[in-house]
């Protein structure tokens, strides 16, 4: 029986995580662990300076979870070297409440920082999202209602290939994007949209004259023709992007423009 390892950056109490679960759990033997509170926006990061602890839970679905008090690279580690003791068959990242488009959620997305963890281990690894209208419940805890079946069905689809017939040559992981309102079931190959988060901070004060600050931001978007952002916003279909590890640029131009110095 195949070993599918699910986890997320919502929390491991999050509607997604639990939809992810029941969309696989016809293709092997599945464990859900996640942070133990919401971890959105923390990207690739490690708990490094303090201990971590793995609490088990029982979830909604009456399935036991494992909820890691660190990050969700923390939970992947935890979860394949303590819980598992062996790499599964395939990791899911998701379903995250809201979609991981474009260049800067490379680094800043936790449920992305999960899969490329798993991918650095050799596993086949989906990290997985689904748009929502209503911003606001992007950052709950919990129980979120909103329709997973479409997402459900895709990610079985997904699943199964990937569990027959191993990741696309040359891609480590897959970055799969869902459309809250779907137009059809077609799933489109696309590149990343030139989509930047800049940051801002905003400055208060507390009721004791101290400053304390906010970081918010802008984001920029230019959804180009054949990129996820386009197909997600303009069309509401899925997206499916091939992610490598390896972010070496062109060393051919590199060395001609050392040698130009």
């Amino acid at each position: 029986m195949k070993n599918i390892l699910l986890c997320n950056d919502d929390g491991v109490t999050s509607s997604g995580i639990l939809a992810a679960n029941e969309a696989v759990k016809d293709l092997g033997k599945t464990t859900i662990v996640g942070p133990s509170k919401q971890q959105s926006g923390i990207g690739h990061s490690l708990t490094l300076f303090e201990p971590l602890r793995i609490d088990k839970v029982k979830l909604r679905n009456n399935d036991i979870g494992y909820a890691i008090s660190g990050t969700p690279t923390d939970s992947i580690i935890l979860g394949i070297n303590e819980i598992l003791n062996e790499k599964p068959d395939l990791v899911i990242s998701g379903i995250n409440i809201g979609y991981n488009l474009g260049k800067s959620e490379l680094t800043t997305s936790g449920t992305l920082g999960a899969a490329m963890e798993a991918a650095s281990y050799g596993i086949p690894t989906i990290a997985v999202s689904q748009s929502v209208n209503d911003h606001s419940i992007k950052f709950e805890n919990g129980k979120i209602d909103l329709d997973f079946k479409f997402a459900m069905k895709i990610i079985n689809k997904i699943a199964k290939n990937v569990l027959k017939n191993g990741l696309p040559k040359g891609a480590d992981l897959l970055n799969l994007n869902i459309p809250e309102n779907p137009t059809s079931d077609e799933i489109k190959i696309a590149k990343l949209t030139h989509r930047m988060f800049i940051p801002t901070v905003e400055s208060r004060l507390d009721p004791r004259g101290k400053p304390y600050y906010w970081i918010d931001g802008i984001v920029t978007e230019d959804d180009e023709k054949g990129t996820d952002g386009y197909y997600i916003k303009k069309e509401q279909v899925c997206t499916l992007t091939p992610l490598n590890l390896d972010f070496v640029g062109n060393l051919k131009s590199t060395e001609e423009w050392l040698n130009n110095m």
